[in-house]
This record gives structure tokens, sequence and C-alpha cells, in this order.
């Protein structure tokens, strides 16, 4: 198949760490990756953010990438860049029309937006699969005001569940929210995000003092790293490593470090938390590796990569009640699900953790990663749902009953509408 991946805020080579770079750059680059080796030519198109590069790079998976021009060539917030996606849907058209495609993957709304606003330019339609890997309606129930999506993502979303030919859900949890919104469930498969089992792997862990918690994720509130420095205030024997957001250098001045830090001065903790600042995937083997606990709190959570590093590496996980986190780290086995706001729960799942039972539920989880999350596993499960995509479009005309109608939005309140209706 050739295949074209859209993922218009995520570039599959960006650094993690920051605000918006993190799970669904590493399952891009990943997937795609997994789908080469498997026979696949895949292209991905993602956003240009420095006028310097060059427009087609060939990653180390195999894969191209595409920078595509919308909007300004620099950094810009994922939230802000709705108003630019009728540009980098025309530019999808134009560069479909040049070199066909068998069938588009979009990854994230604005994504799907752009690969079916394409679709309305062309007069060979392209089959449109949908993995959202977050979805507004989730956002907005648990952010409320703090939301800072633009006002007519969930509508976009609703559309989107009626429009695309199939839609890929992560996560049995996803997939009760897509329905809410509208999705037909014969049409949506549930292809769980996947783990690097041979960059992540089981290694003895090494004593230590202290019980050493690792936590890892971007530096935003509803991540939960809160939770996790307030369960540390009573765990006397625990030391934490904080892994993500900027560089250790640029700590000093990013406002959710600084409150993270303050927190755990206010707990008369400080002394045992290690904010390490955002690092190479290349460092996080070892991390895994010199952890006796992973915790992931989440407040919501669409799937979450790094539970499936940590089992990966044979760690166990101590992890909230939500989103992927559901399926995939199995209590009492594999790790310990909470509710989430809960540091007390959290402290007492890590209590609870003797070496004897560390080292059994690492084991398991490195299987269940092995057995279930690999990529090659993950990809084969995509090949089959890109492939059934493909048929049906062979079986039928591609046909839409409305193009898609982008209102441009203004400065300081973009909005949206849509005429499409379901085919």
């Amino acid at each position: 198949m050739k295949i074209a991946m859209i993922s218009e805020h995520a570039n599959p080579q960006a650094v993690l760490g920051g605000v918006d770079a993190g799970g669904q750059n590493v399952h891009v680059d990943a997937l795609a990756t997994a789908l080469v080796a498997r026979g696949h030519r895949v292209t991905v198109h993602t956003r240009r953010e420095d006028p310097d590069q060059p427009v087609r790079t060939r990653c180390p998976g195999g894969y191209d990438v595409e920078l595509v021009t919308a909007g300004p060539t620099e950094p810009v917030p994922k939230d802000d860049l709705w108003q630019w996606m009728p540009e980098f849907a025309r530019q999808l058209a134009i560069r479909w029309r040049e070199s066909p495609v068998d069938i588009a993957h979009a990854h994230f709304w604005m994504s799907g937006a752009a690969a079916c606003g394409a679709n309305d330019l062309l007069a060979r339609k392209v089959p449109v699969v949908q993995t959202f890997h977050a979805l507004g309606s989730v956002k907005r129930r648990h952010q409320g005001e703090r939301d800072t999506s633009p006002p007519g993502r969930i509508d976009v979303e609703r559309t989107l569940c009626r429009r695309v030919d199939h839609i890929i859900a992560t996560c049995s949890d996803e997939l009760a929210e897509l329905v809410e919104l509208g999705a037909d469930p014969e049409r949506v498969s549930i292809v769980p995000c996947g783990v690097d089992i041979e960059r992540f792997a089981p290694s003895a862990a090494t004593p230590a003092a202290q019980l050493r918690l690792l936590t890892v994720a971007r530096l935003v509130e509803r991540k939960g790293i809160g939770d996790v420095i307030a369960a540390l205030h009573q765990l006397d024997d625990a030391v934490l490593t904080v892994v993500g957001g900027p560089t250790a250098a640029a700590l000093i001045a990013d406002p959710e470090a600084q409150r993270l830090a303050a927190l755990a001065r206010r707990l008369d903790c400080l002394d045992r938390v290690h904010f390490t600042g955002g690092l190479s995937r290349d460092a996080m083997p070892e991390l895994f590796a010199s952890s006796d606990v992973v915790v992931a709190a989440p407040w919501y959570e669409p799937f979450g990569i790094v539970p499936l590093e940590a089992m990966a590496s044979g760690r166990p996980v101590v992890g909230t009640k939500v989103g992927g986190l559901l399926d995939t780290v199995t209590p009492g086995v594999t790790g310990e699900l909470v509710p989430t706001h809960r540091p007390d729960l959290i402290a007492d799942a890590v209590r609870r953790l003797t070496p004897k039972r560390r080292e059994a539920y690492g084991q398991a989880g490195a299987r269940r990663a092995r057995d279930i999350y690999s990529w090659p596993a993950v990809a084969a499960q995509t090949e089959t749902a890109l492939r059934k995509v493909i048929d049906a479009a062979h079986h039928r005309a591609v046909t839409t009953s409305g193009a898609w109608t982008w209102t441009p939005p203004t400065p300081d309140q973009p909005s949206i509408s849509t005429s499409s209706q379901a085919r």
C-alpha cells in the first residue's frame, strides 16, 4: 500500500518533552517504521516549523516526512493551528494529485479535517482512516473552561465520526466515547498503541538505599505529576525522578516546572525530587532500568505510552484508572490502578509493592508488552484495517454529500462550521 499519514502538529522526528511533543510523535514514527518493514510505502505529512528544513526527508525508519507550509514557519501551539488547516488541506490535495496514494491515515482531529478537505478538492477521492489520539469531548469534560481547544472541535470530531471511512481507536474506553459522538461501532477497530520491545527490555534492578520512583510526562497539569509529588510526601523512604518539559537549563522559566517545585517545597520533599527536563528517547531505557516503580497518574489519558514502556522494561506500574491504562495495566498482575486525584492511594499502592511483588509484576508486564503491544503486532492489526478500507473503496465510489466548509477564524476566537454529512 502507498499510505499517506497526516500528523499536522506532531512531527515524528521532533524532540520529545515539549508541550505538544509526546505520545503521538512516538506513535506515528513507530507505526510508520513498522508498516515500512511490512513492505508498504509511507509518507508522513506534518506542518513546517522551520524555513530551513528540507521539504522531504527520508527517516531512519524508511518512511518519508513531507513538510507542509501552512501558517508561519515557526512553532505554534497546536490549539492555534485550526485557522491554517484549509491551506494544509489545499497542499495535501496538490501533492496527492501529483502522486496519488492508496489511503490516508489521519492522526488527530485537525489532520482528519485536512484529509477530508483535501478530498473535497480531488476528483479521485482518497479513503480516510482516522485515529484521534485524544477527543475534545473528553478534554472539555476534564478541563472545563481551561480547555484551550478551538470552540468547534467537538463538532468537527462528531462530523469526522460520520464522514471518514473508518476509525482506529486505541482502547476500549475511547470506543465508548466515539459511539457517544455518533460513530458506528461497525466502522471502528480497536488497535492499541505499541512499544519498542527492543529498545525497552527487562533488566535486573540494582539495589538502592531508597525506593526509586519515576514519572515521565509532559509538564502539563492534567498529567498528575503534582499528585505523584503529594504521594511522595507520604513515602519517607522514596525518591522521585520527573522526566519531561523543556531542557534542564530551561526548567527555571517553565511555569509548570516552577509550580511543581513550589509544591514539593511546601510539602518538604523538594530534596527528594529530581527534575531532569526533557530527554532524548535514547536516554529513557537507562532511566527505566534505574527505577523501582513507574508512576503514571494522569487525570485523563487517551492511551498512555509510558506505562507500556515501563512494562516492557520489566518495571511495575502504579497508574490511574483512565483511558488506555484500563486496558494496558492489569491490576494485581502488572501493576496497580487507583482513582485520579488520590495521592494517598498512590502512596498506598507503592507501599504494597514489596521487592518480591515488584519483580513478579515486572516479569508479567514484560510478557504482556511483548505478546500484545509490540509494534510489529500493532502494525499487522493496522494493516488489516487499512486493507479492508481499500477493498471496500474498490467496490463502491467514494462519495460525500457535501464539502467541508471552513469558517475563517478570528484571532481571538477560532470558529468552524461543517456542512459534510454522513456517507
